[in-house]
């Protein structure tokens, strides 16, 4: 997958970002790069290996350190979202950001 000035371009609008000429032609050789990377990793046949848990597992064994799943608070909802400007069944309202 290679990049565009245009997609570099669309990107910096959707994040709403100004980028001079130079930023944007550093970006594109960045993300281009980055890509590369990502398809020369997804060349790398993995069949038959076992995902890890963490990553230093392939050289020791490791205990992770996991705490209990236990509620730690008691439920405010209703107080947290008084400031909200919109909510729904107790779903923050937020405007459309997507184009």
């Amino acid at each position: 997958m290679s990049l565009t000035s245009s997609d570099i371009a669309r990107l910096a609008n959707l994040a709403r970002l100004e980028l001079q000429p130079a930023e944007s032609e550093r970006i594109l050789g960045q993300m281009n790069d980055f890509f590369s990377i990502v398809e020369a990793m997804r060349a790398v046949d993995t069949s038959g290996l076992e995902p890890m848990a963490h990553p230093v597992a392939a050289i020791q064994d490791v205990a992770l350190r996991l705490r209990e799943d236990v509620v730690s608070e008691p439920n405010q909802r209703e107080v947290n979202q008084r400031s909200a400007p919109a909510v729904e069944h107790g779903l923050f309202l937020v405007p459309k950001v997507i184009e």
